[in-house]
């Protein structure tokens, strides 16, 4: 909800005005409910900046109130880095410019985020470490001039893991993002401080960074859609490096239609990344004018058997997939198994990461005026660096000079990797082949972050998407990665629509709720209380609840008690048990155990509890001495 920010006076005049207005006027004749920017589409963004209904100001000040509700508060997200002080000033200048008649691109008016490794002239680039806090490169990045010349308003830098060195984000300048869908759950990496934000709405779009996932894997953990353009379509320039070879750069996004605006702002050559010659004689492609309902009609998908597994560890995330697979059947694909010949042995040793960090990082901070530091081994050496890089960092920085025979004998293997996936899709007649962008659950933060599937693209140069494909019975969100032919991009993400289209599967994090008056919704309050008896017959058993539910927070603050159960003495268990939806039937907490009437406290929510508590599914259950098998049973409704 926009607008509070206006000030005190105006605030509650237009809320006076509107109150009469509401008991005067018809129905038809009321003013339209304040604009929502949570989960709001850049169309919607749009639309309602043409119409007047709201202006760009009024937008910053919207998701600026929903950074300060949800990113070191409730779920404390902890996604942002810094908030750009001059973000109202760019909304004021914009709206003139709007007024005047005059719009500079597809983005007009509109903010957006970026990953803390995007050069901005007028803003530190860190790269989540503490080393680099004060450093201010002396000019843009190529996609962020690019974003300023389309209309952007870059309202905030995000975490990511320092220096993009893993998939967990983590940093010593941000210290640890948490996803929105599960706070204690690992964001993925290294942009997960960029997949945190769009899936809170911190913004309608932001941008991130792919070496080997880290565009693809938090997309898939916050139920976004991310595209790893074919090397050489975006430039990287101005990119803080991981690796020049595997670096590639753009947007996340709710929404595929967003993505092909944001891709269409960003994408195409540029003379200081050399990597961008390849698109010399190729059109640029138009990602929006390519969005078809019917793109999945007559393709041909095959469906990689070996990152489909159906171990414990993996079988809930195969069966997700392979219902988005079944549903792009039904959307008129033929999807059939794959299996790619000698495919681990194409895979080994085509990491030029550890082979180019180092160098890279080093070329990049001489190029920087003022930069505190030098190369690597500063970072170690001074000890300004998360203690989760120690290890990697200590590696990659003493490694001493790099072998030339290896690294060469590394760029010809990643050649071969993908000049065989390509054969083998040519062979096969296929248009992509698809697999989990994340073969397992995303980890709980602290443990290790397994199941990637990120070297296929990232080793191989070729384009992948990895978009929505549902979630699992802990309401995690899963990744379907389709990987294509070289510049098939608008190709894939034109699939990537058709599928969305067909199964709608974007949900909005439960812990990160609309805003009312700029602000978190008050805790919900509660009660339940009922009898054993049944068919008419009251029981002396009694069971009474109170609760409170925190949403942003997580948590459910209970006082229960069991009457008529002598004293306490009659009772096993009063316990959480759900009745109903899309998990079995179970006790999923228990409040008291055996002799114990009462009890208060708090129980912190799972994503799954959360949302079998918004769907009903739970029950309060009592069971006692007399009645083993369950004595009073009272549906939560909160």
């Amino acid at each position: 909800m926009v607008g509070h920010r206006l000030g005190a006076i105006t605030t509650g005049v237009f809320a006076f005005s509107t109150a009469i207005f509401a008991v005067s006027a018809p129905l038809s004749a009321q003013a339209p409910a304040p604009f929502e920017v949570m989960e709001a589409t850049i169309a919607d963004l749009r639309a309602a900046l043409e119409t007047g209904r709201v202006t760009s100001v009024d937008l910053v000040d919207a998701y600026l109130d929903r950074i300060a509700a949800y990113d070191q508060s409730g779920p404390k997200l902890n996604a942002i880095i810094r908030t750009h002080p001059g973000a109202r000033a760019q909304a004021a200048l914009l709206d003139r410019e709007r007024a005047a008649g005059t719009i500079r691109g597809p983005l007009h008016g509109i903010p957006i985020l970026l990953k803390d490794n995007y050069d901005t002239h007028d803003l530190p680039t860190t790269g989540s470490t503490l080393a680099l806090a004060a450093s201010v490169p002396p000019d843009d990045g190529f996609q962020v001039a690019k974003l300023r010349a389309a209309g952007a308003i870059i309202l905030a830098k995000t975490n990511l893991h320092e220096l993009a060195a893993g998939i967990t984000s983590a940093s010593s300048l941000g210290g640890q993002t948490r996803n929105p869908y599960a706070p204690e759950r690992n964001p993925g990496g290294s942009s997960g401080g960029t997949g945190a934000g769009v899936a809170a709405s911190f913004a309608a779009v932001g941008w991130g960074s792919d070496t080997c996932g880290s565009i693809r894997i938090p997309s898939s953990v916050h139920n976004l859609v991310g595209l790893r353009p074919t090397k050489g379509l975006s430039s990287i320039d101005g990119i803080i490096p991981l690796s020049h070879t595997q670096d590639t750069g753009g947007p996340l996004a709710r929404s595929v239609a967003d993505l092909a605006v944001a891709l269409d702002a960003t994408v195409g050559a540029d003379p200081a990344d050399p990597a961008t010659s390849a698109m010399q004689g190729r059109p640029t492609p138009g990602f929006e004018a390519s969005l078809d309902a019917d793109a999945l009609v007559g393709i041909r998908i095959g469906a990689l058997e070996a990152w489909l597994g159906e171990d414990a560890a993996e079988a809930e995330v195969t069966r997700v997939v392979r219902q988005a697979l079944s549903a792009m059947t039904d959307a008129g694909a033929e999807v059939i198994d794959v299996s790619i010949p000698e495919f681990d042995s194409l895979l080994a040793r085509t990491s030029v990461i550890g082979l180019e960090f180092a160098v890279d990082l080093a070329a990049y901070l001489e190029a920087t005026p003022g930069a505190p530091i030098e190369r690597l081994s500063d970072i170690v050496e001074l000890g300004l660096h998360h203690e989760v890089l120690d290890g990697t960092f200590r590696r990659r920085s003493s490694a001493g000079p790099r072998d030339e025979d290896e690294y060469r004998e590394t760029l010809q293997r990643q050649a071969a990797l993908q000049q065989a996936i390509v054969r083998f899709m040519e062979t096969n007649d296929l248009d992509a082949v698809a697999y989990p962008t994340l073969r397992q659950e995303p980890a709980l933060i602290g443990a290790a972050a397994l199941g990637t599937s990120c070297f296929l693209a990232a080793h191989s140069g070729l384009p992948a998407i990895s978009a929505p494909a549902g979630f699992t019975l802990s309401r995690l969100p899963v990744g379907i990665e389709l990987l294509g032919k070289p510049f098939d991009d608008a190709r894939l993400v034109s699939f990537a629509y058709a599928l969305e289209r067909a199964t709608k599967p974007r949900r909005a994090p439960a812990r990160t709720p609309a805003l009312r008056d700029g602000r978190p919704p008050e805790p919900t309050r509660f009660a339940v209380s009922g009898d054993g008896g049944w068919a008419g017959r009251p029981s002396d058993v009694r069971l009474e609840a109170s609760f409170v539910l925190d949403r942003p927070g997580g948590t459910l603050e209970y006082v229960l008690s069991a009457g008529g159960v002598n004293e306490g003495a009659d009772v096993h268990a009063i316990v959480l048990q759900r009745r109903g939806g899309a998990g079995s039937d179970a006790i999923v907490h228990r409040f008291t155990g055996p002799g114990r009437a009462s009890g208060n406290g708090s129980l912190d929510l799972t994503a799954s509890l959360l949302h079998d508590l918004d769907s009903e599914n739970l029950e309060l259950a009592l069971y006692t001495q007399s009645r083993p098998l369950g004595a009073v049973r009272l549906r939560l409704r909160p």
